[in-house]
């Protein structure tokens, strides 16, 4: 077995995974030994400028250290940090790449969308059953972008990543609160164009089954099923019809922030982004239904996703 540590930063949060990487006749496989996640919005308001704003990237580097400490606590000898898409939108990037590489002492990669695709893919499969026999849409919906993975069990078929996330639909369009019809429809028109630039890569009409993985769609799982509290192991692998999953969606759209707040299992950094995430969720089950003549009527929900991706990766 090889140890290793697999850190995920994104644009609303920062993931560490150190497991141990076992390899068998069935396969490689991950042991968890920790799994972390801060939220740090390094993406915050990087739509409008351009830039990394100072306090976020002091958020990351302060999660970043406190991870490194971990790292060496529990002895990983390999270290991959893999940075999306506020990173890659991001004009001043070299200051968060400098520092990342001055706290962990290796070289953070800023991935493209190509790749965070793939390596979403590789997590979701690597525990699923459900490649069996089908062609599935892996959905990563994070806080800067969106990717859209159809593969089957041999690997992937297709990929493309979109500009639509929480946060940015949130800084963008989702200003009030609740967010009125016209800030709701705005939003959905830019998911709407997203969904027709992922679909002229990517042959979504040929997926007989949709997988979701991060935070929001866990979240909007989890709220669907009404759990006393965040549970993955209750989340993970549960397939919902696409209905309870829109009608779940909305009602966090159309909270107001108190009301999200006050949820059992909602994480206080999701609290001002979630509605944004139920909107893109339920517009791309939505149009996949439509794309697939109606086959596509269920969702399922993985909390193993690119950080898990990326620990693979490693060994």
């Amino acid at each position: 077995m090889t140890r290793v540590a697999a850190i995920d930063c994104g644009t609303n949060s920062i993931r560490l995974l150190i497991a141990d990487i076992h390899h068998g006749n069935g396969g490689t496989g991950l042991t968890d030994v920790v799994r972390e996640m801060r939220v740090v919005r390094l993406g915050q308001g990087v739509d409008a400028t351009g830039e990394l704003a100072p306090e976020a990237l002091d958020r990351t580097f302060a999660a970043a250290a406190d991870y490194a400490r971990l790292i060496k606590e529990h002895g990983a000898e390999r270290i991959r940090f893999v940075a999306t898409s506020a990173s890659r939108d991001a004009r001043n990037r070299d200051v968060f790449v400098d520092g990342i590489r001055d706290l962990l002492g290796v070289e953070p990669e800023v991935i493209s969308g190509d790749e965070e695709a793939a390596l979403s893919f590789a997590g979701a499969s690597s525990v699923l059953p459900i490649l069996d026999g089908h062609q599935v849409l892996v959905v990563d919906l994070g806080g800067g972008s969106t990717e859209f993975v159809l593969g089957t069990a041999d690997g992937v078929t297709a990929a493309k990543s979109v500009d639509i996330g929480c946060v940015r639909l949130t800084e963008r369009h989702l200003s009030d609160d609740p967010p009125t019809p016209a800030q709701i429809a705005a939003a959905e028109a830019d998911v709407d164009a997203a969904i027709a630039r992922a679909g002229r890569d990517v042959p979504l009409e040929r997926a007989t089954a949709v997988v979701g993985v991060a935070g929001s769609v866990t979240t909007i799982t989890a709220h669907a099923l009404r759990l006393p509290e965040y549970s993955p192991d209750a989340i993970h692998g549960t397939e919902l019809p696409v209905a309870e999953v829109r009608a779940a969606a909305t009602d966090l759209l159309t909270m107001t922030r108190d009301k999200r707040a006050a949820l059992p299992y909602m994480h206080p950094g999701r609290v001002d982004v979630i509605g944004a995430g139920g909107l893109v969720w339920r517009r791309i089950l939505e149009r996949m239904g439509e794309l697939t003549g109606g086959r596509i009527t269920a969702a399922t929900a993985s909390e193993h996703d690119i950080l898990d991706g990326i620990a693979l990766s490693i060994g």
